[in-house]
């Protein structure tokens, strides 16, 4: 029964966790990271983070948490990796950590009020998020997840947030 149940944890959490750039599907992950902590120290923004002891996915296992710190996209992580779980990326709109989506219900463009923070702040300037005729941001599949659009977001809940992908290789 405990066995089924901490599967079942497992699941909803897994492929959760915002990974550094370039790294590789959850369970091949998970597999290959070593918790060796170079990408950590490599980071010059200290974006990464190793994930809790109480983190089901993988405790010291490296994650960002955007709201805190997003990944500027540096691209020094990668190459540090000394087992492959993050895989060389070099051109960062190749990155696909995530996708921002918005909250209409909390976004202030959604509630009458002029923002654009996300858009001018995207480091894929006009290719990730723009807004539409209508002044809404609106996130495309350029989106590379690095969260930094939810870093600067002035809603008190962040309006945008990114949603975890797993990499597809």
């Amino acid at each position: 029964m405990k066995t089924s149940r901490f599967a079942w944890l497992r699941s909803i959490t897994a492929g959760r966790l915002l990974r550094p750039p370039g790294a590789i599907d959850e369970r091949r992950f998970a597999a290959l990271c070593t918790r060796c902590n170079r990408c950590i120290e490599v980071c010059p923004y200290k974006s990464i983070k190793p994930a809790g002891i109480t983190s089901i996915a993988g405790a010291g296992t490296p994650v960002i948490l955007a709201r805190e710190i997003p990944c500027y996209l540096c691209m020094k992580c990668p190459p540090a990796c000394p087992t492959g779980a993050l895989e060389p990326i070099t051109d960062k709109r190749r990155v696909k950590m995530g996708i921002a989506v918005v909250d209409e219900k909390t976004c202030y463009a959604f509630q009458g009020i002029l923002c654009r923070t996300c858009v001018d702040e995207c480091p894929l300037t006009e290719e990730a998020i723009h807004q539409d005729e209508m002044l809404m941001p609106r996130v495309t599949d350029r989106c590379v997840g690095c969260g930094i659009c939810e870093r600067v977001c002035p809603a008190k809940q962040p309006a945008i947030t990114i949603r975890p992908r797993e990499v597809v290789t």
